[in-house]
This record gives C-alpha cells, structure tokens and sequence, in this order.
C-alpha cells in the first residue's frame, strides 16, 4: 500500500490549478465566510467501525484534507483554519499521540506543495512539548509560504483557546507592571493584536464533524460570534460537496450581532 505521505502528495498535484487573488470589497459575497474553521472530529470511530487501529483512522483523515482545501480554495474562502491537535490531545495513548506528530510532520511538508497556489500556511499552537521534526516541518512550511496570498491555511495544532488568552492576559499583566502600558487603556481592540497572528480575522463559520456539538477549547476569542454547524459525517467521510452544502447554508443564515431582528 502506498504511504500516506505518497499520497496525499499525488491528490495535492493532481488538483487543477485554482490560484485566486485576495478580492477586493466589492467582489465579496455577503453570503460567503471569510474565515472559515473546522473542527476535524471522528477519525478514531471511522476506524474502529472498521476494524482498524486509530493510527489508521488518522490516516484516513489526513487523506480527506485536499478534498477540503480545494474547495475552500475554489469557493474563494480568504482564510481556512483547521484543529488537527488540542492541547488535551496529550491525554492520548502515547502510541497515537507519536503518530500523530509523526502525520503533521508529512503534512506539513507536503502541504507545502498548496504554496503553488498562493495558499499561506500558517500554525497556530505552543511549541511545548512538541518533537523537533514536528515543529521544523511546521516551521519550514510557515517560512516557504509565507508571501502567498490567495488563501491562509491555518494549522491549528497543539492548539488550546484558553491557553492562548491566558497568554495574551500575561502579556498584558508584565507590560502594566512594567509600565508600558496604562491597564486602563486594555480593551477588545488590544486583546486582539496581541493574539498570535493577530491579522487573522474572527471566525465567521465553525463546522464540527462527527456528531459533536461543542467546540472544545477551539479559537475561544475568534469563535465568539461564529455561526456553528455540527454534522454527523465522520471527518474521514467529509467531502467538498457536503462542505459546499454548509456554505450556502450559511449563505442563508442571518447574523445580527446582537442587534436583534
């Protein structure tokens, strides 16, 4: 059999050529996200109704990112964030916890190919904790990518919602004690620039597979005003068409905002 690392590479080449540029304000769609996220739940069940280990589920699931990436990318969606690893994932058996690290790392590098297609790859998470090979490929892709424009691929891996706000509020605490900054002056504005890639805009749509109905300490800040969907299709299952499907659902939501009817 083929590795995964394999491929996922052949779906990445094999894709037509989308590269669009960043619209301007009056090309966008009311209806469309800007800031897409996903939360990729239900490799482990996929497997274990097969009969197969978890490693295998993960596998499975990282063979269903370029029927979603591609979409994301045909769609227009300017800014794409994936939950590939909470910071609760360490509670994992260490035997799933070594092969995940060991996926990202082909991940990542292989995912530097989408930099063909203006796609920016970013990572948003700690580097505690985390093998070396792990973080460099995590690293290098962020590097080799990073003047692309067409769309930013966040992944969001050893990633926690409260650990990054609990950062930023001690950011915030040393300046004020140091006095470099007046704690009166601390609003949502500054939080928000000091978040990591602060230039990363609120979530508009949160989609969870598997079932799930929470967001389970996923991008807690930038999710405050998302519109949520939760489906029941196994991540590994997840196709564009079904993401298409969400899309125009979303495209007939109505959000306020808290502005009322």
């Amino acid at each position: 059999m083929p590795s995964v690392k394999r491929l996922l590479r052949a779906s990445i080449e094999g894709a037509p050529a989308v590269v669009r540029q960043r619209r301007g304000p009056q090309d966008e769609s009311p209806g469309r996200p800007r800031h897409l996220a996903i939360i990729m739940d239900g490799n482990g069940r996929w497997a274990a109704l097969r009969g197969l280990s978890r490693t295998r589920g993960h596998q499975a699931g990282v063979l269903a990112l370029p029927r979603v990436v591609d979409t994301a990318l045909e769609e227009g969606i300017e800014h794409l964030s994936l939950f590939f690893f909470s910071t609760e994932n360490w509670n994992r058996p260490r035997g799933e916890v070594a092969a995940l690290m060991r996926l990202t790392a082909q991940l990542a590098d292989v995912f530097r190919g989408y930099g063909e297609r203006g796609v920016r790859l970013r990572w948003l998470g700690s580097e505690a904790r985390l093998p070396g090979a792990t973080l460099a490929a995590l690293r290098r892709a962020e590097a080799e990518t990073c003047d692309n424009r067409a769309m930013t691929l966040a992944f969001c891996f050893n990633h926690g919602g409260r650990e990054e706000i609990a950062h930023v509020a001690t950011c915030l605490a040393r300046a004020s004690a140091d006095g470099a900054l007046d704690p009166g002056l601390i609003d949502e504005a500054l939080f928000t620039r000091h978040l990591p890639h602060a230039d990363l805009p609120d979530i508009d749509m949160l989609v969870r597979t598997s079932g799930e109905q929470r967001i389970s300490n996923f991008m807690l800040w930038r999710a405050a005003y998302a519109e949520l969907f939760f489906v029941d299709t196994l991540w590994p299952d997840f196709t564009g068409e079904e993401l298409r499907a969400l899309l125009a659902a979303f495209a007939a939501r109505k959000r306020r905002f808290g502005a009322g009817v």
